[in-house]
C-alpha cells in the first residue's frame, strides 16, 4: 500500500486529515519543493531542503522538523513506496486556525506533507526540443518564494498548452523572466544568458546545477535580463527544472530558434548535466 508522509508519520492516504480551515487550503499559505529520484537514488537533496527552510524563514514559517530529520522521512518515503525514477513532493503550510488574514497569534504548528509518484525522463523531448509560448508575467513580486500561490503560473501554462506549447516562457513588458514551472535561458555566439537572480525569478535547483555545467565545458555565463526580441534572436534557448532538466527549446511563438534544432551548446550541457546524475543512470 502507498505511503505519504503527514507531519513525521509515513501513513495511508485515507488516514490523512486535513482541516478545512488549513491556511493552505484558504490562503495558499505555505511553500513546497520537488525533489527528482533516479533509479532510487535522491538528487540535490540538500539543495531542495535548505531552499524549503529558505522559503519558510522568508514568509515568518517554523518548520518543526530538523533538516535531518526530513532528509531521513524523505528516504524513508522513497524506500517505502520503491520509488524508481520520479519524485518526492513536500509542501508545508502555515497550520490550523479560524480563517483570519494575520498570522494565527499564538503561532500554530505547520503541516507538512509529501507524497512520491513515478516520473520517467521525457527522453523524446529531450532529444527533439520543444514549442514554447511567450506570455505576459502576472505573478506577485516574490518569485524567490517557492510558495503555493501558482494561480498565475496554472494559467500561463494553461494558455501555452491550448496552443500547442510544452511551456509558457513569461515576460514582464519586453523582458524576458522565466517558465511558468521552469527557468529560461539563451545563447548568443558562445555565450549563455539568463535573468539574474532576484525577486522576479525562482533560483532553480536544476539552474544552479547548470551553471556549474556551464564552467565545466567553458560556455560564459551573463546572469543578465534580456528582450523578447533577444529571445527571438537567440542562437539556441532552452528551460530547465527538476522534472525536465536541460529541454531543448527549438520555437517561441511562431519564430524558428536558430535552425530549428537543438544547439551544439545544449548538446554539451546535456551531457554536462547528465554526467552528475546518479551513477546507476550510466551503467
Amino acid at each position: 500500500m502507498e505511503k505519504v508522509l503527514w507531519n513525521d508519520q509515513l501513513v495511508g492516504r485515507d488516514d490523512v486529515h486535513i482541516s478545512i480551515e488549513d491556511r493552505g487550503y484558504q490562503f495558499g499559505d505555505g511553500i513546497y519543493e520537488v525533489v527528482k529520484v533516479y533509479n532510487g537514488d535522491v538528487f540535490t537533496a540538500t539543495e531542495h531542503i535548505d531552499r524549503l527552510y529558505a522559503s519558510a524563514d522568508k514568509i515568518g514559517m517554523a518548520i518543526p522538523y530538523t533538516k535531518d530529520v526530513l532528509h531521513h522521512l524523505i528516504h524513508q518515503l522513497i524506500e517505502v513506496n520503491e520509488l524508481g525514477t520520479g519524485i518526492v513532493y513536500l509542501q508545508v503550510t502555515r497550520g490550523y486556525s479560524p480563517r483570519n488574514h494575520a498570522f494565527p497569534t499564538p503561532a500554530v504548528e505547520a503541516v507538512i506533507t509529501g507524497y512520491t509518484r513515478e516520473s520517467a525522463r521525457p527522453m523524446q523531448e529531450l532529444q527533439t526540443g520543444v514549442p514554447v509560448c511567450l506570455v505576459e508575467d502576472v505573478r506577485w513580486l516574490r518569485c524567490d518564494i517557492k510558495s503555493l500561490n501558482l494561480l498565475g503560473n496554472v494559467m500561463a501554462k494553461q494558455y501555452a498548452v491550448e496552443r500547442g506549447g510544452f511551456e509558457a516562457v513569461q515576460h514582464r513588458g519586453e523582458v524576458i523572466t522565466e517558465g511558468s514551472s521552469s527557468n529560461a535561458y539563451g545563447i548568443k555566439n558562445g555565450t549563455l544568458y539568463t535573468h539574474p537572480v532576484n525577486n522576479l525569478i525562482l533560483n532553480g535547483i536544476t539552474r544552479q546545477v547548470i551553471l556549474d555545467c556551464c564552467e565545466e565545458i567553458g560556455l560564459p555565463v551573463v546572469e543578465e535580463a534580456f528582450t523578447k526580441q533577444q529571445a527571438f534572436d537567440m542562437d539556441e534557448f532552452f528551460i530547465s527544472s527538476t522534472g525536465i532538466e536541460v529541454m531543448p527549446v527549438t520555437r517561441i511563438d511562431e519564430t524558428p530558434i536558430g535552425d530549428g534544432t537543438p544547439g551544439k551548446w545544449t548538446r554539451k550541457l546535456q551531457q554536462a548535466f547528465e554526467a552528475k546524475l546518479p551513477q546507476q543512470l550510466h551503467v
